[in-house]
């Protein structure tokens, strides 16, 4: 499709126009909770969230409930966050075991699920990399992934300070009286909701890239914390231009592309922030 074509159409801009509202935004949660989830080292629970979405998503294919598939992931993912959670807090199941048990029990159970579904192979390939997004996501599901990613983005920005403090030193904001718990548990849910979000768009399993990869490159170049945000964000929105454009371009998958996109500029940032370094060295010398 080029873009003339893409463009040419009225109601072909309307999709496109949906598409990259909820794409945009999305990339900007995600961004911005990634930064937190890094640096905590529980950035690999937007992967564990994520395949509890595709088992979500495989109920609400076999119900035939595909127009209320926000609806049904969403409440069953911020479970799956509590649970990880209480896990990883309340036993002795801690990290990255914690998440691996919701994140492969989900996937072996939704892959089941989905033999019931009239069209198994490709209900599984749509879920796990949303190559059929762009043209499902309907009016109904815009107006909730606006809504509820514009509450994600205040929510961040008022307790902005406490995420913070949380993120860096844990132990000491608890001992100043922040109750930890409290903001972590608002971190996962706020995380749950925007993987439930960007699943449509990008597929379960790709979503999570969204997550890790802005903050991972920001971080090669930047310092502080304000910085690598403004800088998560920045990258996050305009990997996911550049790969959904070429996605609809080449008519490829928009969720490997995107993500494909960001593993580049991770690559080139990764150089950029050595030859900083290495100036740096050279000058002090």
């Amino acid at each position: 499709m080029t873009f003339a074509q893409m463009f040419s159409s009225s109601l072909l801009v309307g999709v496109i126009v949906k598409a990259l509202i909820v794409g945009v935004l999305v990339s900007l949660c995600s961004s911005l909770l990634g930064v937190s989830l890094v640096l905590k080292r529980f950035s690999m629970i937007g992967d564990g969230l994520s395949h509890v979405g595709f088992g979500a998503l495989a109920i609400a294919t076999v119900l035939d409930m595909g127009n209320y598939s926000l609806e049904i992931s969403i409440p069953i993912v911020i479970l799956a966050a509590f649970f990880i959670l209480h896990l990883n807090e309340h036993s002795k199941i801690k990290g990255d075991a914690a998440i691996a048990i919701f994140s492969v029990g989900a996937v072996a159970i939704g892959s089941l699920i989905y033999n019931y579904s009239g069209s198994r192979t490709t209900d599984i390939c749509n879920s796990l990399f949303g190559s059929a997004s762009i043209i499902t996501l309907n009016t109904k599901d815009l107006i909730i992934s606006i809504v509820l990613s514009v509450i994600v983005l205040g929510i961040y920005v008022i307790y902005y300070n406490r995420i913070f403090s949380i993120t860096f030193d844990e132990t000491f904001s608890r001992a100043t009286g922040i109750k930890t718990e409290l903001y972590n548990i608002m971190l996962s849910v706020l995380t749950a909701v925007t993987v439930v979000l960007g699943m449509k768009m990008m597929g379960a399993i790709m979503i999570s890239g969204l997550i890790i990869f802005p903050a991972l490159t920001s971080m090669r170049v930047c310092r502080s914390f304000k910085s690598v945000i403004f800088c998560s964000a920045a990258v996050s929105v305009v990997c996911f231009l550049i790969g959904f454009f070429t996605a609809c371009r080449l008519e490829y998958q928009t969720g490997p592309t995107v993500v494909a996109v960001n593993t580049a500029v991770f690559l080139i940032f990764c150089l950029a922030g050595a030859i900083m370094r290495r100036r740096k060295n050279n000058i002090g010398e």
